[in-house]
């Protein structure tokens, strides 16, 4: 899977200030979408992270996932990533931040691990300074100081397990977003991550929809 011929997401798209987020999430972000130029942390979740992709993936944009060479394709498309619009580069090595940088000019979301250790702080400040001047956002799947949007597990459950017996069925999972600016004040929500199997939404890629608390 390679990239774009033509750059066409971030500097074509740049009126467009919101990339859209699928059911569930929409209600954690600011704005209901993910804000273009910005910077969303998700630490300890994979799959949440995915999910975050999932909703501009399904609108249409093209996507870049950088240093998660454990990646799984039918993960990433069972959350709702189109692949066929998913640039891989599983082993940046030592060019990580320019690879990122790269991606960053071409495509509308860079879902990146952080390099062992963490980013530098100056690479991390010249990625979203990069970020917000072409518009794109960076999913970032650890922590990223200065983060605009930090998203996390706070609890979780599996569903459908009886005593000794049953299937899995779906994860109800707490989420809780808090950040700076507009996302300043912390919300919570309880979404399946991933839903059941049985739920009207399975068919649906990428429907992270609300679990009852």
């Amino acid at each position: 899977m390679g990239l774009p011929d033509v750059a066409v997401g971030p500097a074509a798209l740049a009126g467009q200030r919101l990339l859209p987020a699928v059911p569930g999430l929409a209600g954690l972000l600011p704005g209901g979408g993910l804000r273009r130029g910005s910077v969303v942390a998700v630490p300890g979740s994979p799959q949440l992270a995915l999910a975050v992709v999932a909703g501009p993936s399904a609108a249409g944009s093209w996507c870049a996932a950088v240093g998660l060479p454990a990646l799984g394709l039918a993960a990433a498309a069972e959350a709702g990533v189109v692949l066929d619009r998913l640039a891989l580069v599983p082993e940046p090595g030592r060019q990580w931040a320019a690879v990122v940088a790269a991606l960053v000019d071409a495509v509308d979301v860079v879902l990146v691990a952080p390099p062992p250790g963490g980013a530098r702080p100056g690479d991390a400040r010249r990625l979203a300074a990069r970020g917000r001047e072409r518009g794109a956002v960076l999913v970032v799947a650890g922590g990223w100081e200065g983060a605009d949007v930090r998203l996390t597990v706070a609890a979780g459950r599996w569903e459908g397990l009886g005593a000794g017996h049953g299937y899995l069925r779906g994860r109800r999972a707490q989420v809780v977003a808090e950040g700076r600016g507009a996302a300043a004040r912390p919300r919570q929500a309880w979404l399946w991550l991933p839903a059941p199997h049985d739920d009207p939404h399975d068919h649906q890629p990428g429907a992270v929809v609300p679990a009852p608390a």
